[in-house]
């Protein structure tokens, strides 16, 4: 069984007891989430296809905490100019991992 999933703008296949890295959430460390945006729900024998969503289909997650991703690093530069700019930003996410598909 699995889903497909709305969350925080960003579409994912989620499974029963998988843990997912998703943006970061506003929920605290141990408390579960529940994600009513679901696209599509499939249970081996039939599929489910929302007009968007799913009516009645929930995931549930707990939330396992908060990290940052690793840092990615933005080259600029203009040859024969001496233009050179170096930037880099870490993301921000959370590691939750699905309970229930409902």
């Amino acid at each position: 069984m699995y889903a497909i999933v709305d969350i925080l703008g960003q579409q994912f296949k989620v499974a029963e007891n998988s843990k997912y890295y998703v943006p970061k959430l506003s929920e605290e460390l141990n408390k579960e989430v529940t994600f009513e945006s679901v696209l599509l729900l499939n249970n081996d024998q039939e599929t489910k296809i929302g007009s968007p969503y799913v009516k009645g289909a929930k995931v549930q997650a707990k939330v396992l905490e908060h990290l940052q991703d690793d840092k990615v690093l933005v080259f600029k530069k203009k040859r024969r100019t001496g233009y050179q700019k170096m930037n880099g930003h870490r993301q921000q996410l959370t590691k939750i991992e699905v309970t229930s598909i409902g």
